[in-house]
């Protein structure tokens, strides 16, 4: 754990972040959120910034392979989409935490369909 990384957290709890309980996906680290954003004080990912790098990249992939609109992929590309908007408005942070865990999981989907 760096000492960037302790002090942008603790800055952001002073600002009235939250901790989450769900750890990290990616090192199991603890992740405090604010405003739609969780920083695992850990590793320093924020996943909903990785889910957006992923999105793009999925859009990508189904336009390569001329998926048609609505092929499993194609459906689930666009349910990523509303989600990631609907995360970037939604103010509670335990609603914010049940869409990530929804954006987490459809990448997961995504991601084992395309194997």
């Amino acid at each position: 754990m760096s000492k960037d990384l302790t002090k942008k957290a603790v800055d952001m709890l002073l600002k009235g972040a939250t901790l989450l309980g769900e750890p990290c996906p990616y090192c199991k680290g603890v992740r405090v959120m604010k405003d739609g954003h969780a920083l695992c004080v850990n590793c320093g990912k924020e996943p909903k910034i990785e889910s957006e790098s992923k999105i793009s990249e999925l859009e990508k992939n189904i336009k390569k392979h001329g998926e048609s609109p609505n092929s499993p992929l194609a459906v689930l590309e666009k349910k990523l989409a509303k989600l990631s908007k609907e995360l970037e408005n939604e103010k509670d942070h335990a609603k914010q935490q049940d869409i990530l865990k929804l954006i987490n999981s459809i990448i997961e989907i995504i991601e084992k369909l395309q194997k």
